[in-house]
């Protein structure tokens, strides 16, 4: 883990750190972004249509902004991640889960290994993937998780890091 956000000195006495490190680093792009992609799709799509069909500027008030937003939500939310997982820091103790994340202001998450009742591995192709701590969603499929409806609990979890299954 960053030496700068936690060090030895961090952990009571006989606490050890048995494993630390980052999510994938960069620009990175899931499945469930494809929702993001189609949004974008549909409002230039009805943008050019009533733009085409003559109609009153009123309904191109509400084109505008929805173009606006889903340009957004297909180019800027994948900066802030990337700067978000560059600030983030996972590390496993014989005692607890560690999580310093925080884009403005450092926010740490320390869960004590005796109150985990569950652990979820999302194992990609190359070995990446997602740890989560606590029960896992009902509804885990690609196409599940593209159409939920955000209504999921999200629990801590290690995202995005290397070789998940050893950690």
């Amino acid at each position: 883990m960053n030496k700068r956000l936690i060090s030895r000195r961090s952990f009571p006495p006989g606490e050890s750190l048995l494993w630390s490190g980052q999510p994938k680093q960069g620009l990175v792009f899931r499945f469930s972004d494809l929702y993001f992609v189609f949004v974008l799709v549909f409002m230039a799509l009805w943008f050019i249509a009533e733009k085409w069909s003559g109609a009153p500027a009123f309904f191109l008030i509400f084109a505008v902004p929805g173009i606006l937003f889903a340009v957004y939500m297909n180019t800027v939310r994948y900066i802030v991640n990337s700067k978000q997982r560059a600030k983030t820091y996972y590390g496993a103790t014989n005692e607890r889960v560690v999580i310093v994340s925080g884009l403005r202001s450092r926010e740490v998450k320390s869960l004590p290994l005796k109150f985990i009742t569950d652990v979820t591995i999302d194992e990609r192709r190359d070995g990446a993937g997602t740890i989560q701590f606590g029960p896992a969603e009902p509804s885990t499929s690609a196409l599940g998780k593209l159409f939920s409806r955000g209504e999921e609990v999200v629990y801590p979890s290690f995202d995005l890091i290397p070789d998940a299954k050893r950690v």
